[in-house]
């Protein structure tokens, strides 16, 4: 592989605090990077240094000659008044009138399956109209509009739904050899479908960056093996020391050679020794929600609710009972009603139908994904402490300090603006305020987006021991498994669908993977229908017309014997190419194959290939029928 760019002893601050030091690596082409690593480690930095848009303060990077790369920003911004077709065109640059452009816009516009909003959003959308996923959607074309060789993506997942992730996962599988990526997420599901290299950016790491080929699985894998030899070192070396140490403080004489040399040995022994003892040192946010005493067994009981705006049905026959232990995630696409349905269900809004009975003097914690309830110039002291330096936690008087570290804040933050936090930090400090009211239901909308992964692992800990009720908003699939007794999963197939279950169905499951099942069998049949329907429109003539062209009886053209011969065979054709296409996908994803890099990048481009050829085959099927019906 050809190396892109070549990173050596890169270090970076933010102000007084140092981010990394002496970092070095390689990136080749069309490697897929997940870059990893704990809340304000440096990573969006980082990227910005890697895409020159950010100088480091010391280190060098060497670009191939001519090198492009696109760099997208979590928080991505648009020009005002700029449309969806404006910023595919700022990403393209050059000639906006050209062919060339204007192909390439088509590209990019149908890349971002637009028709999956149900015809609302095209080119002339006003980006501003737009929700969060569908921005970063948008921001991603952008990106991609550029023709990088090396596409930089700072938290993709953020703000994209479920459909929208996968969405992404599948752009970035099929597209995978035309660029290279690195990626910075704490999506392990995400992490370990996409990626066929993990780095991790972490101070404790010898030279700052751990490097492991192959998918999230292996990296844990080798994290694990990494940090037992490490331990193992520790214990030898300090056993090493101790001796050496009780030797030195018998006195021994101390003018040979060997002896001067063994005095030295032992500095240095202390030196290795505080060294390992930092980097095996693993700290991980205190996250420990209180319930409330009085924890009735019925907390919330729903009975066939439904919602509605305008005529148009949001949910209905909606059956959910909530009590301790029970802990529900909802799972859906932006603007499906998961929030409708919390609203409902908390009382800040009628059902249109069935009943909805709450406990009484009902207790509940909420953590909304908006920040706007931090404010940017108060102080995290202050935040947490307005009328002083103590909080009460779980009836005991503690200090704002003390209390802070639990979170991995350092006393040197205290007096820092939470505008200047970075976005896990900023979550974190939403989450210290949660935990300081007790509470019988937690109600937590997207608690995920940006906490790093050791926070991820102790959140989830937290919720899986909680004594109440939780209700949960997340799009990240791993997290939901690992916490939700019972998914509830909106049915947003098709809005104008009158079949039973097709709108405003909401559909229980036991874990992720049923849901998964379900909605593959769904979209298969729906494949189904769609090709029966074609089938059926191709052999039906259409009725006469006035204005129809002169054609042969049953008011088609005739195709010429090629053509006839070509047309008569494509259905077979095509379910061979279909055949070949999930054999391909099912050999590129064998778990096998995730960790030899050469062999995976040849079977995403077969996949590539093949899914060409069943795109041609189906151009070329709606091509002959627009000839037989007289287009």
């Amino acid at each position: 592989m050809a190396i892109l760019l070549d990173a050596q002893q890169l270090t970076a601050s933010f102000g007084a605090r140092p981010l990394f030091e002496g970092v070095s690596f390689t990136v080749e082409d069309q490697e897929r990077i997940g870059l990893i690593g704990p809340n304000g480690a440096g990573k969006s930095t980082l990227l910005r240094i890697l895409a020159d848009a950010a100088s480091p303060d010391s280190g060098s990077i060497a670009r191939r000659r001519g090198l492009r790369v696109a760099l997208l920003d979590q928080t991505p911004r648009f020009a005002d008044g700029a449309t969806v077709g404006d910023a595919i065109a700022e990403g393209i640059g050059g000639v906006p009138d050209s062919p060339d452009a204007h192909e390439q816009e088509r590209q990019v516009l149908a890349m971002l399956a637009l028709d999956a909003a149900g015809g609302g959003i095209g080119p002339d959308t006003p980006v501003t109209s737009l929700s969060g996923g569908w921005k970063k959607r948008v921001a991603i074309g952008r990106a991609l509009a550029r023709r990088p060789d090396l596409l930089l993506l700072d938290e993709p997942t953020n703000h994209l739904d479920v459909e929208g992730i996968e969405w992404l996962e599948a752009l970035l599988s099929r597209r995978g050899g035309a660029f290279a990526t690195i990626v910075v997420t704490h999506d392990r599901l995400f992490l370990q479908r996409v990626t066929t290299r993990i780095l991790e950016l972490d101070r404790r790491n010898p030279g700052g960056l751990l490097s492991v080929s192959g998918d999230y699985a292996a990296y844990v894998r080798l994290k694990a093996e990494t940090m037992h030899a490490q331990e193992r070192r520790e214990v030898v070396l300090r056993n090493t020391l101790r001796r050496e140490t009780e030797w030195l403080r018998r006195g021994a004489a101390a003018r040979t050679t060997k002896q001067q040399a063994r005095i030295a040995r032992a500095g240095t022994l202390g030196e290795e020794v505080a060294e390992l003892e930092r980097r095996n040192q693993t700290r991980t946010a205190a996250l420990d929600f209180a319930a409330a005493e009085a924890r009735p067994r019925r907390l919330i009981e729903a009975r066939g609710i439904a919602k509605g705006y305008d005529g148009r049905t949001i949910f209905e026959g909606v059956d959910l009972r909530l009590g301790p232990g029970v802990r529900v995630g909802l799972l859906g696409p932006n603007g499906c009603g998961k929030s409708t349905l919390i609203r409902v269900l908390l009382g800040e809004e009628a059902p249109s139908a069935g009943t909805v009975v709450r406990a009484d003097g009902l207790q509940v914690a909420y953590f909304q994904q908006s920040r706007e309830a931090l404010d940017p110039a108060r102080t995290l002291a202050d935040t947490l402490c307005p009328d002083g330096d103590h909080v009460s936690f779980r009836g005991a008087r503690v200090h704002v300090r003390g209390y802070l570290e639990r979170f991995l804040f350092a006393p040197e933050q205290m007096q820092m603006q939470v505008g200047k936090l970075s976005g896990g930090e900023q979550s974190r400090l939403l989450l210290a305020q949660l935990m300081l009211h007790e509470a019988q239901l937690l109600v937590l909308d997207e608690p995920t987006n940006d906490l790093d992964l050791p926070t991820l692992a102790v959140l989830e800990e937290s919720l899986t021991g909680f004594d109440g009720a939780v209700l949960l908003v997340t799009h990240d699939r791993y997290f939901l498994d690992q916490v939700a007794t019972t998914i509830l999963a909106f049915d947003t197939r098709d809005a104008r669908d009158t079949r039973p279950g097709g709108s405003g169905g909401v559909i229980p499951f036991a874990s992720l993977g049923q849901w998964e099942a379900w909605r593959a069998e769904a979209a298969a049949a729906e494949r189904a229908a769609a090709t029966a329907t074609a089938m059926a429109a191709a052999a039906t003539p259409p009725s006469p017309s006035s204005d129809a062209p002169a054609a042969t009886s049953g008011g088609r053209k005739k195709l010429g014997y090629k053509e006839q011969r070509e047309y008569d065979g494509l259905e077979e054709t095509l379910a061979r190419a279909e055949a070949a296409l999930r054999e391909a996908r099912a050999d590129s994803e064998r778990p096998e194959h995730a960790s030899d890099h050469a062999k995976l990048v040849a079977l995403l481009a077969a996949v590539d290939e093949r899914q060409a050829e069943v795109d041609r085959l189906y151009a070329r099927w709606a091509e002959l029928e627009a000839k037989l019906a007289g287009g």
